[in-house]
C-alpha cells in the first residue's frame, strides 16, 4: 500500500509505460506484417499470441534480472572489442530483422504473385494455413526476445521496484494489443506503407547491429525520420483519395 501511496512511484509507472508503448512500436509493426500474411480469420490470434509471447518474455526476463544484467559482462573479446551476451542476442536479433525485413519487401515490390497460394484441395490448404502460422508465431517468438532484452535493461534503469516494472509491461501490452489490429489493418490496407514500416525495421535492424558492436544509434532519430516519412505518405493517400472521389464524381455525371 506504500508504494499506491508515494507518487513518485506514479510518476515511474507512467513514465515507464509511455517507455515500454514507444519501444513496442517496431514490436508492433513486425507482427502486423507477419501476420498480414495469414488468412484473415487466423490474424486476430495470431496478434494475441504474438503480444502474449511479447508480454511473457518480458516478465520471465524482470524475473531473472540477476542474469539479464550478467548479459553485460563481456564473454570474449574481437579486435579489442568486447563481447557480451547482450551483444550477441542484438547482432543476431539485428541480423535476424535485416533479412526477415528485406526479404518481406522483395515479396512485397517484386515477387507478390510468386507468393499467392496454389490452387489445391481444401485439405492440403488448411494444412498450409496451419504451417504458415506456427512458423509465423516462431519469427515473432524469436524477435520478441530481442525487443524484451533491450526493454527490460531500459526498465531497470529506470525503475527500482519490480513491482512497478511489471505493471507497466502489463499495461503497455494491453495498450499494443489495442493498437495492433488498427495499425495492421492500416498497413494492409496501403502497401506503400506496408514498405515504409519494412524500411523502418531495416532501420531497426541496423540499430540493433551497430548497438551489438557499442555504437549507439539514438531511436529517437529513427522514429522522428519514420514520423516525417509517414507524414508525407499521409499527404499522398489524401490527395490520391481525393482525385478517385473527383474521377467517380465526374464519371457520374
Amino acid at each position: 500500500m506504500e508504494l499506491l501511496s508515494d507518487p513518485n512511484v506514479w510518476i515511474a509507472f507512467a513514465m515507464l509505460t509511455a517507455l515500454e508503448i514507444v519501444l513496442g512500436i517496431d514490436n508492433i509493426i513486425f507482427i502486423s506484417i507477419l501476420v498480414g500474411r495469414l488468412p484473415p480469420h487466423l490474424r486476430d490470434k495470431a496478434r494475441r499470441l504474438g503480444l502474449g509471447f511479447a508480454m511473457l518474455s518480458r516478465l520471465a526476463l524482470l524475473f531473472t534480472l540477476s542474469w539479464v544484467m550478467g548479459l553485460t559482462a563481456d564473454l570474449f573479446s574481437v579486435f579489442n572489442q568486447g563481447i557480451s551476451g547482450r551483444d550477441i542476442v542484438l547482432l543476431l536479433g539485428g541480423l535476424f530483422l535485416l533479412y526477415k525485413a528485406s526479404h518481406e519487401i522483395f515479396v512485397e515490390v517484386e515477387a507478390r504473385e510468386q507468393h499467392a497460394p496454389p490452387e489445391t484441395d481444401a485439405v492440403a490448404l488448411k494444412a498450409a494455413g496451419t504451417k504458415l502460422f506456427w512458423g509465423i508465431i516462431g519469427q515473432i517468438a524469436i524477435i520478441d526476445i530481442v525487443f524484451s532484452l533491450d526493454s527490460v535493461i531500459t526498465a531497470v534503469g529506470m525503475v527500482d521496484q519490480i513491482s512497478v516494472m511489471v505493471a507497466a509491461v502489463v499495461v503497455s501490452v494491453g495498450v499494443m494489443l489495442i493498437a495492433a489490429k488498427p495499425i495492421g489493418d492500416f498497413v494492409d490496407r496501403h502497401p506503400s506503407v506496408k514498405v515504409l514500416a519494412l524500411a523502418f525495421l531495416v532501420m531497426v535492424g541496423m540499430a540493433l547491429t551497430a548497438e551489438a558492436f557499442d555504437q549507439e544509434v539514438p531511436k529517437g532519430y529513427i522514429y522522428a525520420a519514420m514520423a516525417f516519412s509517414l507524414a508525407v505518405e499521409a499527404l499522398n493517400i489524401r490527395a490520391r483519395t481525393k482525385r478517385q472521389l473527383a474521377a467517380q464524381a465526374a464519371g457520374g455525371h
